[in-house]
């Protein structure tokens, strides 16, 4: 649905760049003659989403990033749409099946539905889709590492529930396919320098060195995909050629990198906001811009802090009246919050174990969301916050349920037997003390590409405010709630 947004409080330079801004509906498909501008806007429920592309303008026609490379007619551009800060909104999904009658590419059967043996011009078929936002994620089983290397698992994995049918018979782990199939969100492909960045020399979760890439012999901070199974982007590019776009045989290594090249350049975040105005003017640095010019990498308690780009917003010049001063003032607060309301932080394995910080930890939220000008991890490896594991995990009868069993060691919080609807990084790394731990999401752009987490388990902002403070007993007042809520609304 295509919302009509009247901005209130903004400056005239922004509302003369309201012309240039789009639709949400303004769907990029494979092959459409276009360019890439410098800057492309869209409009969003909360305001104006905006990335920009470093460099000069690039024509599309034929670069492989938004061509179809493979049988089932998708490109990259399919699940990476610039409306969604480069990634993929169930809103956008719903209407693009509206309009095609569910023939567009994006509900191939190889991922956009449940699973491929269903009837796929059923809309039920693609329900994880069309309403999580979900694509189907097939894993080896048994496992094998980002290396391509097999890995023993320390761990036996049954199949509890399976909703989609895709976990069982000869699609399942105990199938002659050997799969296991989880559903996940796409990731954004922007800001992915922020993404690459390595922190540390080493991965400060396990005491351990980093990973290194065998085809470069580099460190890798692993946290490109949300289980680690690609060590660079390169790596998740030829992934995505063969689990998304259905290639038997990955392109050559020069078509890979222009794709890589291409997201490289991309940066994308709120521009400005219905209510609070514009992001990127003097005084509120904390657009795309912002992003596109700051450095990478940087540790919030080292160097700016995070979500600092706001505190101009706590002391505003008398000229700022009305919602719009109410608006700033609570993006302010938010920030605060986010920063400086500490929580004990529990049976949470990547922060509390395998060496952990001590369980409990008291931190606040910036104690896993510490990059500047981000909000990712500077360190690398997983966490696991209980977003897809029981007993912390919201109900979810529409995906599957595994249940774990140690072979070895317990599981540091969960002990012997684990139930969990994705075991994670476990199945790259076939280890036990591993399931449910993620990469953590990026935090830009969220607006623009409701749900959120990894299994799309929470439809709103509000929603993942709820799950934290449910999750770690944080009590949050209202007003915080609120406060987080608007901060995340401007990133």
């Amino acid at each position: 649905m295509v919302r009509h947004l009247i901005f209130l409080g903004l400056s005239v330079a922004v509302l003369a760049g309201a012309a240039a801004q789009r639709a949400p509906s303004d769907w990029w498909a494979p092959n459409d003659v276009r360019t890439f501008e410098r800057q492309t806007d869209y409009s969003n429920e909360t305001g104006v989403v905006r990335t920009l592309l470093t460099g000069a303008p690039m024509e599309t026609v034929g670069h492989p990033f938004f061509t179809p490379l493979g049988p089932n007619g998708r490109a990259c551009v399919t699940c990476h749409q610039p409306s969604n800060a480069m990634g993929l909104s169930a809103e956008a999904i719903q209407e693009r099946w509206q309009i095609t009658g569910g023939k567009d590419p994006l509900f191939a059967a190889i991922d956009g539905s449940n699973c491929p043996t269903l009837k796929q011009d059923d809309p039920k078929s693609h329900a994880l889709l069309l309403e999580r936002g979900l694509v189907r994620i097939e894993r080896d089983w048994p496992v094998k590492d980002a290396a391509g290397r097999s890995v023993k698992p320390d761990f036996k994995l049954e199949v509890v529930r399976d909703p989609t049918g895709c976990n069982s018979g000869e699609w399942g782990p105990g199938g002659k396919r050997g799969k296991v199939s989880v559903y996940r969100r796409p990731r954004p492909v922007a800001n992915l320098k922020y993404l690459v960045a390595i922190g540390f020399a080493f991965d400060p979760k396990d005491g351990m060195p980093l990973d290194i890439d065998p085809e470069t012999g580099t460190p890798s901070n692993s946290n490109i995909l949300a289980d680690a199974r690609a060590y660079s982007l390169q790596a998740q590019a030829r992934d995505a050629m063969r689990t998304h776009l259905g290639m038997e045989k990955a392109a050559d290594a020069a078509t890979v990198q222009k794709i890589v090249d291409f997201e490289l350049r991309l940066s994308t975040a709120q521009a400005s906001d219905r209510r609070g105005g514009a992001l990127d003017a003097a005084g509120a640095q904390g657009g795309p811009m912002t992003l596109e010019t700051s450095q990478p990498g940087q540790l919030g308690s080292q160097g700016r802090a995070v979500w600092s780009e706001f505190e101009a917003w706590e002391k505003l010049p008398a000229g700022v009246t009305g919602e719009q001063r109410e608006f700033r003032e609570s993006v302010a607060r938010g920030a605060k919050v986010f920063r400086e309301k500490t929580f004990l932080i529990t049976d949470s394995a990547g922060i509390n174990s395998p060496i952990g910080f001590g369980n409990p930890v008291r931190n606040s939220c910036v104690f896993c969301h510490n990059m500047s000008q981000m909000g990712n991890d500077v360190a690398p490896g997983q966490v696991d916050l209980g977003t897809t594991t029981q007993p912390f995990a919201d109900p979810a009868p529409h995906l599957p349920l595994f249940r774990v069993t140690c072979l070895g060691a317990p599981h540091p919080h969960y002990g012997k037997v684990i139930y969990t609807s994705d075991p994670g990084f476990a199945l790259t790394t076939g280890k036990c003390a591993d399931v449910g731990k993620i990469t953590l999401q990026s935090m830009r752009g969220l607006a623009a590409r409701a749900p959120y987490f990894s299994n799309g388990s929470a439809k709103t902002l509000m929603d993942v405010v709820n799950f934290y403070d449910r999750r770690y007993h944080i009590g949050y007042s209202e007003k915080e709630k609120q406060d987080l809520v608007n901060l995340m609304s401007v990133l």
